[in-house]
């Protein structure tokens, strides 16, 4: 799933195409807006905020998207050929003269009055990219429910907007606390770096192509996607297992040496099985 950086990448491309050009082409391939025509509106400005972005148009209207796991909005320059999936796949399409944007595989597409672009974030903590960035509201958000394992209270856009799961595993690594954690059992000194740490990590990687929270070259993260590769700091075998609300599980690594607290147990129904590897 895209997360913050990567939307924050994706509205500046977006920006950059359509932002204070007319639109000559609008096609929202979805039947509650099959007869909406924005042609002959400009686009003010592509702005996102956590993992959604919000498209204002002349008009105080807005066209909120959001890309989930498998969206993407790709840019095109005229006449070439779009290659983003096929046909079927396409959502919406905003044009100019020169660019053009197509949206594939969007799970939510609204258009809303720019007055009410609360209905689609209001509900949203801080933004870790965002003006309204608040860091001490991040952490009183995130300790509400002290019980809450680490790991899902990161994940929760209520609480701060823009951590998806591989920044969760990252965090959670550079923490020293494993996701099974109770949020409110990560000790103080520790809690109080977690919303400068979460910020630091999206800044950083917001203008890279290639996401890194090591800062080396080739070994790009820490725990993420390591499984059962030895651990960067230590050399134990990195883990995962399955974590969530039983709504949605979503692979989890962690090293059992560097990062204390519970953890699914070896053999148990949620640890994943990956086949070993020699190379690192």
């Amino acid at each position: 799933m895209p997360e913050g950086d990567t939307v924050w990448q994706t509205a500046r491309r977006l920006h950059d195409a359509l932002a204070g050009k007319v639109l000559t082409r609008s096609d929202l391939r979805v039947p509650r807006y099959a007869t909406v025509d924005l042609t002959g509106r400009t686009v003010l400005d592509v702005t996102p905020h956590g993992k959604h972005l919000l498209t204002r148009v002349e008009g105080g209207l807005t066209l909120h998207s959001h890309l989930r796991m498998d969206g993407s909005w790709k840019v095109y320059d005229s006449g070439r050929r779009w290659s983003g999936g096929p046909a079927h796949q396409i959502r919406a399409i905003l044009g100019n003269e020169d660019r053009t944007a197509v949206g594939y595989r969007l799970p939510v597409l609204d258009l809303l009055r720019t007055t009410e672009e609360s209905r689609a974030v209001g509900h949203l903590g801080p933004d870790l990219l965002g003006p309204d960035w608040d860091p001490d509201q991040a952490l009183a958000n995130l300790l509400a429910d002290p019980g809450r394992p680490l790991g899902e209270a990161l994940l929760d856009q209520r609480n701060l907007a823009g951590i998806g799961n591989i920044y969760k595993c990252e965090l959670c690594f550079l923490l020293g606390a494993t996701p099974w954690l109770p949020v409110g059992a990560l000790p103080a000194d520790r809690a109080a770096k977690l919303p400068a740490l979460a910020k630091k990590l999206l800044e950083a990687n917001r203008d890279r192509p290639v996401r890194s929270t090591t800062g080396h070259r080739g070994q790009d993260l820490f725990v993420y996607g390591r499984a059962p590769r030895p651990c960067l700091r230590c050399r134990t075998p990195v883990r995962a297992a399955d974590q969530g609300d039983g709504s949605r599980e979503r692979p989890t690594y962690w090293c059992p040496a560097c990062q204390r607290g519970p953890a699914p147990a070896p053999g148990s129904p949620q640890e994943r099985r990956f086949r070993p590897r020699t190379t690192d």
